[in-house]
């Protein structure tokens, strides 16, 4: 091996104007939603350490540097082949990309294009240069990522635009305004990697070997059993705990490699931690975010506090306490895959990433509680977290772990072993006390970062209207996106505006107005590329073919269909066939949606 190279280095200097690709084969992209989550929390939280509201631009070179690892590549004559690292920087790359979107239209811009692409000759290529992935990066760096379809796309580009979409949800709300300038400036000068470079590729393999298979260290969950385990005095009662505690493991592990430590953390969170570190310069880890590193640790140094004094405290802990809290996250877990109408709130957080509802419906459990009562209170806490989630999404607030965290902390001790009855008053209370409310559904409309939410929401719609009918329906149907042929957001206007031009002065009112809320639908992706030039007229005969929301357009939908009849008088919603979609029905129809939407995410139902 010839002599290697390690550099530290910027990420501007790392990503301007310089190439990478990737040898086809090395393995895919696959980073999911927690890894995204786990670096945007990394980053903002050590930016919280130095940024105060006040500083000048310039103030941000005097703040801390944060080492992200390192970089392995191979050298070639017009770009390097990364080895080791491409995870770190595709999730980097497309979180510039949403940086970049997230600037535009502010006065006060940072140039970061040169990091995410160069352009020769007219010919724009991604800095990241993989030929599968050219035409994703660029629906996402043009804005256009509700135009672009991941059907049959190959893996790392289902990837690539599903974890864009979770960065978009994740991403700071307080850090989208005045202080985003100041993240970008210190992401892209004080964030840095060492880039570790060999001459020749075999070289490079040889670096990667030696710094990721050498030794095997124990896991923060074996490091807790051990601690627990030799707590316990009796040699008969340790034999028994490490079967217990064998066998909840290995079931945990079979959901995920890495479940037994996410269950840990959200239960010890859930449970037991009564601090969250506060996101201001100089703030300190407390419980919380202990728990999310070195949980082992923290209950190492916090035995006491949680009750675990003598031999038999421990013996509780892991023979009592540790399967009935590991088989209600196992059950939570189920039916977070699978929809069932017991626990179907479950279900709908889960599909929108909501990962936080673990943790705080654990928090309600108590060691006592019968079968009959956790199932209750999954079912209240679990539906406050859906109408909490329908509330943020209305008002165009983001869902993002790092938003809603601290708020979730909170509501975790609030309900902490609380009975059904309590549970139902405090979480009702956390309701109607919070600072927006379902009326933000007059505005709600389709942009880049609310595709996501509005596909759940007109779900949602089409299958309590079909259900509600006798309709034989599956939520799961309209938001399954691993299909062959997966429901897409449907816009009832075709995007010409020329054929709008006695109703709007500009382009961009029509456009305006195409994405309200008003004049979605979802239909299958088939349909929904076939019908999208044609004029309404020519689309509402085929709607009638379509699912019941659909359907409601035309008139011979309010023909000889006594139970969808029955149901709207019921329910008392002004549904009717509308010949020609006007800016008017455009109004008319959002406010029906909004009619709906009242309904689905009613307070009372908690009360049920």
């Amino acid at each position: 091996m010839q002599k290697i190279i390690g550099k530290e280095k910027s990420l501007s200097d790392l990503l301007s104007n310089k190439k990478y690709t990737i040898h086809y084969y090395q393995r895919e992209y696959r980073w999911g939603k927690k890894q995204i989550e786990e670096l945007i929390d990394d980053l903002t939280g050590e930016f919280y350490e130095f940024y105060e509201s006040g500083n000048s631009r310039d103030m941000v070179e005097q703040y801390g540097h944060y080492f992200l690892g390192s970089i392995v590549f191979s050298s070639g004559e017009n770009q390097a082949a990364i080895i080791d690292g491409q995870q770190r920087l595709t999730s980097l790359t497309l979180l510039l990309i949403y940086l970049n979107n997230l600037q535009r239209g502010k006065s006060e811009k940072v140039a970061i294009d040169h990091l995410i692409f160069s352009d020769r000759h007219g010919i724009r290529s991604f800095n990241i240069n993989v030929d599968e992935r050219e035409a994703c990066l660029n629906a996402l760096y043009t804005d256009k990522a509700s135009d672009f379809t991941v059907t049959n796309a190959p893996e790392s580009v289902k990837t690539i635009f599903e974890r864009y979409q979770d960065i978009t949800e994740i991403f700071p709300d307080d850090l989208r305004d005045k202080a985003l300038p100041f993240f970008i400036d210190w992401l892209i000068y004080n964030v840095d990697l060492v880039e570790i470079s060999a001459y020749t590729e075999q070289d490079a393999h040889k670096i990667f070997v030696s710094m990721n298979d050498r030794g095997l260290s124990l896991t923060p969950t074996e490091m807790l059993k051990g601690f627990l385990l030799s707590e316990i005095k009796s040699d008969k009662s340790r034999v028994d705990a490490n079967e217990i505690w064998k066998k909840q493991i290995l079931e945990l592990t079979e959901i995920d490699t890495k479940e037994d430590d996410d269950f840990f953390k959200n239960w010890l969170r859930a449970q037991y931690a009564n601090s969250i570190r506060e996101t201001k310069k100089g703030a300190v880890n407390e419980d919380f975010d202990i728990i999310g590193t070195t949980f082992h640790k923290w209950v190492r140094e916090n035995a006491k506090k949680i009750g675990l004094v003598e031999s038999t405290d421990y013996e509780r802990f892991v023979m009592s306490f540790l399967p009935k809290y590991a088989a209600i996250y196992k059950l939570l877990k189920k039916y977070s895959l699978e929809f069932n109408t017991d626990y179907e709130c479950v279900f709908y957080n889960a599909e929108r990433n909501f990962t936080l509802q673990y943790q705080v419906i654990l928090s309600a459990i108590d060691p006592a509680d019968t079968d009959e009562i956790v199932r209750q209170k999954i079912q209240i806490v679990s539906r406050y977290i859906d109408q909490y989630n329908a509330r943020r999404s209305f008002n165009f607030k983001t869902l993002g772990y790092n938003a809603v965290k601290n708020a979730m902390f909170v509501v975790s001790k609030k309900i902490r072993r609380k009975t059904a009855e309590e549970l139902r008053n405090i979480l009702i209370k956390e309701l109607e006390e919070m600072d927006f409310d379902l009326e933000g559904i007059d505005e709600f409309y389709l942009n880049q970062f609310t595709i996501k939410n509005v596909r759940h929401v007109l779900a949602r719609i089409t299958y309590y209207l079909e259900k509600g009918s006798g309709r034989d329906t599956e939520f799961t149907n309209y938001v399954d996106r691993e299909v062959e042929n997966p429901y897409d957001i449907e816009h009832i206007w075709a995007d010409h505006y020329e054929r709008f031009t006695n109703q709007f002065e500009t382009e961009k009112e029509f456009k305006d107005a195409r994405n309200r809320f008003g004049d979605l639908l979802i239909l299958p992706q088939d349909k929904n590329r076939s019908f999208n030039d044609a004029t309404y007229s020519e689309k509402l005969p085929m709607y009638f073919g379509e699912n019941l929301l659909a359907k409601s357009l035309n008139e011979k939908c309010y023909q000889n269909n006594p139970h969808f009849l029955r149901f709207i008088e019921n329910e008392k919603l002004d549904f009717k066939a509308i010949d020609d979609f006007t800016k008017e029905s455009i109004q008319s129809r959002q406010q029906l949606y909004k009619s709906i939407c009242l309904k689905i995410w009613d307070t009372k139902l908690l009360e049920k």
